[in-house]
């Protein structure tokens, strides 16, 4: 483990030094399986941080270049500190653009309506049984609509833009371990002509 490898490492996830030389060590020297580790605590402190009240935060826009469509969202985090540091205002940013750019309807897949869900699964019942699916098979297979159904349409559990290996949610956790402060979207809005 090099110097230049820990310092290539926290440059692409935003982990400090020591964190960094750490997940090499546990990693033997792999910088994907590093990266892996560096994640799963992220998520850890983010979890130990949920319960913490997010009262502060920044409202970010992003327009498209054809200035048609955009997007403005409020992100929200435990102090002003936070919310006037770049990595932050930088995070609001792209989540910003992420929903110009995937047009999610709700935040998370909990918040979809059951009325919603119920007139997709008149049509997903009617296209099965056309299909010639059995009955008992039906059940099953619109639970699985439902639940990709709810993540489609949802910012957290969508594939971010700029690197669909990772969800939005997973992305706000990512910050969470390195910022150190709860992270939430409080609420967002799209326009387009």
């Amino acid at each position: 483990m090099s110097l230049e490898q820990i310092k290539s490492l926290r440059e692409r996830t935003g982990a400090g030094i020591v964190e960094v030389k750490k997940a090499l060590e546990e990693a033997g020297g792999d910088d994907n399986k590093a990266i892996d580790i560096l994640r799963k605590k992220s998520k850890d402190k983010a979890i130990k941080k949920s319960d913490r009240v997010a009262r502060e935060g920044t409202i970010a826009s992003y327009v498209h270049s054809n200035n048609r469509v955009g997007a403005i969202v409020k992100l929200l985090c435990e102090t002003d500190f936070v919310a006037r540091n770049d990595d932050f205002k930088a995070l609001a940013q792209d989540i910003a653009m992420h929903i110009t750019a995937s047009n999610p309807q709700y935040i998370k897949p909990e918040d979809v309506s059951a009325e919603v869900v119920e007139k997709e699964k008149e049509i997903w019942t009617a296209q099965l049984k056309q299909e010639g699916k059995p009955e008992e098979m039906i059940g099953k297979i619109l639970e699985g609509k439902e639940k990709k159904f709810r993540e489609e349409i949802s910012l957290l559990t969508q594939p971010f833009v700029k690197n669909p290996d990772q969800t939005v949610g997973e992305l706000i956790t990512e910050n969470i371990g390195k910022i150190g402060e709860n992270i939430q979207v409080g609420e967002f809005s799209r326009l387009e002509l």
